[in-house]
């Protein structure tokens, strides 16, 4: 990829780092900064403005920042007034939007959607075609695999919506289901194809729809009898200890 591609925009307005690398037809909008060596792909948008620009004449760009060494997938699209720490990256058509605080080292997957308003700690990964509803919460080394879906209104339409909250090191398991306003403690294992519509609380394995306890995920055991939970002693691949272990 050259520096910058063919039919690219970027605003006046923008900021880019040292090393910065732009795919064709991308666009950089106002307000944004874009770490140093981080790489955007190609049909990419970056800033995209919030509603009120396209109806509002007294409209004022927020800022978005996107700290060093992102790495932003082709046809992502960024929406406005969102932070990223360093080492971010997206797979291909992901779809963030505004007021989003996201920390280091996380990734979100192809076709995964942020509906804006979620907080996310640092290590987070979500897998292909994750959705998080407005307002969600997840702690550090949340893993939320394909096909899960954050909710956020417990009896549609609602004038309020209450999002869940995940707590560090959680698992979500491909297809489950988390219910509005449920809080899900640390080091929890939720199945596949689970609805949580209760909080939970830490080191829970959770099964079944509804989600019910199965058991402390401590006393889950491998094939050799060792202990499956907490994962950190058994997983580093891409983790701040996998040198220390």
């Amino acid at each position: 990829m050259n520096p910058i591609g063919p039919n690219v925009s970027i605003s006046e307005r923008a900021a880019l780092g040292v090393g910065v690398r732009i795919g064709a037809n991308t666009i950089i909008h106002e307000g944004v900064q874009l770490g140093d060596h981080s790489i955007v792909g190609s049909n990419c948008i970056i800033g995209e403005p919030l509603s009120s620009y396209y109806k509002d004449d007294s409209y004022v760009q927020p800022s978005t920042i996107i700290g060093a060494h992102a790495l932003v997938r082709s046809h992502t699209v960024i929406y406005t007034a969102s932070t990223f720490g360093d080492h971010f990256q997206t797979g291909h058509h992901a779809v963030i939007r505004e007021h989003c605080a996201i920390g280091h080292h996380c990734s979100i997957g192809t076709f995964s959607d942020l509906q804006g308003h979620v907080t996310m700690g640092n290590y987070c990964r979500l897998h292909s075609s994750v959705h998080l509803a407005k307002g969600s919460v997840l702690g550090d080394h949340v893993f939320i695999y394909p096909y899960a879906v954050l909710t956020n209104d417990r009896f549609p339409p609602s004038m309020t919506t209450n999002a869940p909250a995940i707590g560090h090191y959680t698992q979500i398991g491909v297809h489950a289901v988390i219910l509005a306003g449920v809080s899900i403690g640390a080091h929890c294992l939720i199945a596949a194809n689970a609805t949580v519509a209760n909080d939970v609380d830490d080191h829970s394995f959770m099964i079944g729809s509804p989600a019910v306890l199965k058991k402390d995920v401590r006393d889950l055991k491998g094939e050799d009898g060792s202990p499956l939970y907490p994962w950190p002693a058994r997983f580093d691949r891409g983790m701040p200890w996998k040198n220390d272990m």
